[in-house]
């Protein structure tokens, strides 16, 4: 145990993406009304990338104090992009950690950047804290990536008791476990919704009639499923002529390639949109519009639940994970596909869907890990920790 650090604690919180950057604001908000606490953003990944909208001016627009910023991103997607990325993402993080004088870095969740910029962090002994360890993704490498962070890491906020019993298993102090819930669901209160008139005109949607949310990404330990998995959805959505809006898929090994093929799609299909960024504002309110969504994103898995939306799950991607009632799950072929759409649009299915019962908490997450890190802090806890065996 080291001494208490003087406050106001400063808190370096890493954000590489919008999808993260969302999740974050109950917790930074939370944060910064804490009255011995002084939060700070780190940025990078996606934020930093053209290709992915400069989201940063976002970030920037947010009027959160920005400690540092760096590119990480690659050009490209293939394995060894992605390895480039990871390597550059470590190296930034070293250079700015360099120069920010913080008593915790917080991370949440499993992209390759988040892990890798991480890395930097452990011989400096800064303590991390992780926001949604120990779940389940088979399908996706995020999943060793997210146990890794979980290794990293000296504090744990989890969104379920199942998730942590895992970090209990891999060997954590059970006293550094906290399980407050997802902070995506403070968000959804907090988070103003577009009306549909409003969405379509600012999206281009159109102002009536139902449509499909569509976010699919690769399924990154399994590509050739990936491949016939949007080929078997493409084709199930022309023959069923369901409306579909798509979003991007992440900056993952085969993104790129995964965004032309659906950009293809939708220009050749008529009543199918792809829009690249919508901000939690914009994807919010297409959730709460949409008539179900289709995919295989962890927003269909822990925040689509609370908007009384079926999601219909294709494939191995989010394997693992806990559920909540609202989602079938399917294999990614035209036959299992058509099943669950039309399982999904049966008035049962949605009268199950309209409990709004998520299994990743009730909306009351960010005081939580907010109080866990300041009694982390006011312990004067450092970077060490002992292995605790399950029966310890």
């Amino acid at each position: 145990m080291g001494s208490t650090p003087k406050t106001p604690w400063h808190v370096a919180v890493l954000t590489t993406s919008r999808a993260d950057f969302s999740i974050y604001q109950p917790v930074l908000r939370a944060l910064e009304a804490h009255p011995d606490i002084r939060p700070s953003l780190i940025v990078t990944g996606m934020h930093m990338s053209e290709e992915f909208g400069y989201t940063f001016t976002e970030v920037e627009k947010s009027g959160w104090p920005i400690a540092a910023k760096f590119e990480c991103l690659t050009s490209g997607d293939t394995a060894k992009d992605i390895g480039l990325s990871m390597g550059q993402a470590t190296r930034g993080m070293a250079d700015a950690l360099e120069t920010i004088a913080c008593d915790m870095l917080m991370v949440l969740g499993d992209r390759f950047e988040m892990a890798a910029a991480a890395l930097a962090g452990v011989p400096r002994g800064l303590p991390i804290c992780h926001l949604h360890g120990g779940e389940e993704t088979e399908g996706a490498m995020d999943n060793v990536l997210r146990h890794m962070l979980t290794k990293l890491s000296h504090l744990h906020c989890c969104a379920t008791e199942l998730a942590a019993s895992r970090i209990r298993q891999m060997g954590e102090p059970t006293e550094r476990i906290i399980v407050s819930g997802a902070p995506a669901l403070d968000n959804i209160a907090a988070v103003p919704r577009l009306s549909r008139t409003e969405l379509a005109k600012q999206f281009g949607l159109p102002e009536s009639g139902d449509f499909a949310l569509i976010t699919y990404h690769p399924v990154t330990l399994d590509l050739e499923a990936t491949a016939a998995e949007i080929k078997a959805l493409f084709e199930t959505i022309r023959e069923t002529g369901i409306n579909c809006v798509f979003t991007a898929a992440n900056a993952d090994t085969a993104g790129r390639a995964l965004n032309a093929k659906i950009e293809n799609f939708v220009a050749k299909t008529e009543g199918q949109m792809l829009i690249g960024h919508m901000g939690a504002k914009g994807y919010y309110s297409a959730m709460e519009h949409a008539a179900m969504m289709i995919g295989n994103s962890s927003s269909g898995i822990l925040e689509a639940a609370s908007f009384g939306l079926p999601v219909v799950n294709i494939g191995d991607r989010q394997k693992g994970r806990e559920a909540s009632a609202n989602l079938i799950q399917t294999e990614g072929n035209v036959k299992a596909l058509k099943a669950a759409i039309l399982k999904a649009q049966t008035s049962e299915f949605k009268t199950i869907c309209d409990a709004r019962l998520n299994v990743y908490g009730d909306g009351h997450a960010a005081d939580k890990i907010v109080m866990a890190v300041s009694d982390f802090l006011k312990a004067g806890h450092g970077p060490r920790k002992a292995f605790h065996g399950i029966n310890t």
